[in-house]
């Protein structure tokens, strides 16, 4: 095991600690304002981790802290003669079911070819033939209009594979959807050109806490974070007053950005993945 002097570790905390709340300062002064973002809240409503979590910074398995007595007090850590480690045969036991679930997700993931064919028309999806109350993002003008943004679905293919999107599209569009992805199903069709899945590496990083280091962690949030801007660029809502150029994936231009942008996220996305079964080889044998 390796460990860490404590003016090593503690200036890593600082900074990553640091980190997180300038990418929160704005969220936070949002509620107190009460106003809303729909591309920098969206990471932290949908999931629900607080700044103040991802602000704990972890070192990951295997590397000790010296001089981190106050961690005796935190879950899954061991102190032993003033140095504190994850206790990763505990963290294992307790949390083996969600290891072996995230272990074949992102193998399966990663055994497969990135789709680029869905131009983001989950966002569109959502609102398809929807009422006012409908929309998901009310305050923003849709840049196409009811009518166009409807034709914009119908003119299209639907092929959303990632059920956490598509468990939000309209009745209607939903039976328009050449794919039925269910969550009993996911470690059998998540893909890696998925801008939902590139997202939920984030998730599955922080759900695996303290065992992920905390910039691995934080690298998956920032990853979240673009793919997100890029998820409402590409949306049928008008963003422009917020500083974002559309990406009109309507248009055969618009598509050719998009699948850019999506392939560019699946190499940083696949990177991440395999970062993410390092750890978790680390923490238990693999199969």
């Amino acid at each position: 095991m390796e460990v860490l002097q404590e003016q090593v570790w503690r200036a890593l905390a600082a900074a990553h600690s640091a980190a997180v709340e300038q990418r929160s300062a704005g969220r936070l002064a949002r509620r107190v304002e009460g106003r809303r973002h729909p591309v920098d809240d969206f990471l932290w409503e949908y999931y629900p981790f607080r700044p103040a979590q991802l602000a704990r910074w972890h070192p990951g398995p295997r590397t000790g802290l010296e001089g981190a007595e106050e961690r005796a007090g935190w879950r899954f850590y061991t102190v032993t003669g003033g140095t504190a480690y994850l206790d990763a045969e505990r963290f294992a036991q307790e949390r083996g079911r969600t290891i072996t679930f995230v272990r074949d997700l992102l193998r399966a993931t990663l055994s497969r070819p990135g789709r680029f064919g869905c131009f983001g028309l989950h966002e569109w999806a959502m609102v398809y033939r929807a009422g006012e109350d409908g929309l998901r993002h009310q305050g923003w003008p849709l840049r196409l209009g009811r009518e166009g943004t409807d034709a914009v679905v119908e003119s299209h293919t639907v092929a959303c594979s990632h059920f956490d999107a598509f468990r939000f599209f309209t009745p209607d569009a939903a039976a328009r959807n050449t794919l039925s992805p269910t969550r009993e199903g996911q470690v059998a069709t998540e893909q890696p050109g998925c801008l939902h899945a590139a997202m939920d590496l984030y998730k599955w990083a922080f759900k695996l806490s303290p065992a992920v280091p905390g910039d691995l962690t934080l690298r998956a949030f920032e990853l979240a974070r673009e793919v997100r801007e890029l998820d409402m660029r590409a949306a049928p809502y008008d963003l422009r007053e917020l500083g974002y150029q559309p990406v009109r994936i309507e248009t055969a231009e618009g598509k050719a950005e998009y699948v850019a942008a999506q392939r560019a996220f699946t190499v940083r996305s696949n990177a991440l993945r395999r970062e993410l079964l390092d750890v978790l080889d680390r923490l238990t044998p693999a199969p």
